[in-house]
């Protein structure tokens, strides 16, 4: 089982390596000039003045000399200073990825702790007016933009209750329940699509399963179709399950940049679109790569998750 961790932290070491170089890449190809964006059109500018505005924001050199430059100093921890505001991009990253992580953490909480078991309960009694309603609610849930959700939310909370999320950020730490208050809309609207998703995948993949021979074998044996369910079906069922959850992380950190921006919320996917806006090189490609890193290991954890799943994964 080591052995099989180790093979799949060693085989993200090259995907770091390429994602970073295409983030680098991206950005120093985006069109125009950032000194003409941070200079403003100031013709009293010099080009020694330029010259070492360049030298400051690190676009001296050749490509390969500024890309080792910036993944040395990001190994370091020192990922340069933000143009718009001159705050470090570490400090300003440091402060939003727990608002993000914790974003997803609850959207991917409600999406698994509501859509397996409905899953489950959708294909144990196939075709019943239960599996009926979570198939139309699925495809419910896939059609509807998040964004969208989120608005209607706001809009429902608001003229019906007169209520509507905090806007100030509050850690979890200082007040769990105003926290709550203020998460509970945005990830509701960011956890149906997923939610969706994994009770269509948890009922195709125990339908599958429960009509596998060992299924039949151990209920001929006497075992209680409780036990079959909860023991045999549902484990083997979950590794495919596993892999869809892994990949919403990517699909909830793309989603969360806009739930973030309609409920105020200063989540690395607002920052991120701010830096866009303002084309702050430097955040922009600070956060892109964060984000990649995050997803990255999302998806080290799912393999890891496999070996524990089926232990004969971890044996290849």
């Amino acid at each position: 089982m080591y052995a099989y961790i180790l093979r799949r932290v060693l085989y993200t070491i090259p995907t770091l390596i390429v994602i970073s170089i295409l983030i680098f890449l991206m950005v120093r190809l985006l069109p125009g000039d950032v000194l003409d964006v941070l200079i403003g059109g100031d013709i009293t500018t010099t080009e020694e003045q330029r010259q070492a505005a360049r030298e400051q924001l690190g676009l001296v050199g050749s490509y390969p000399e500024q890309y080792w430059r910036w993944a040395t100093g990001a190994l370091r921890g020192d990922l340069g200073m933000s143009l718009r505001n001159a705050e470090p991009v570490r400090d300003i990253l440091e402060a939003a990825l727990p608002i993000t992580l914790e974003l997803i953490f609850l959207a991917l909480l409600i999406a698994t702790a509501v859509g397996i078991p409905f899953g489950v309960i959708s294909a144990v009694r196939r075709d019943s007016a239960h599996d009926y309603a979570s198939r139309v609610t699925g495809l419910v849930g896939v059609s509807i933009p998040n964004f969208w959700l989120a608005t209607l939310l706001l809009l429902f909370t608001s003229r019906v209750f007169g209520w509507v999320p905090p806007l100030t950020y509050v850690s979890p730490l200082d007040d769990p329940i105003q926290n709550l208050a203020q998460f509970i809309l945005p990830a509701i609207a960011l956890s149906v699509f997923p939610l969706a998703i994994i009770m269509r995948m948890v009922r195709a993949t125990m339908l599958e399963v429960l009509s596998q021979d060992y299924v039949r074998t151990a209920r001929a044996k006497g075992v209680s179709w409780n036990k079959v369910v909860s023991r045999h079906a549902l484990r083997n069922a979950l590794i495919p399950v596993v892999t869809i959850i892994g990949f919403e992380v990517g699909v909830l950190l793309g989603g969360a940049a806009i739930i973030e921006v309609i409920f105020g919320l200063p989540g690395v996917g607002n920052v991120l679109l701010q830096a866009i806006f303002s084309r702050d090189y430097p955040l922009i490609q600070a956060a892109t790569m964060l984000i990649a890193v995050t997803f990255i290991v999302a998806n080290l954890l799912v393999d890891i998750l496999y070996g524990v799943l089926d232990p004969r994964i971890s044996q290849t």
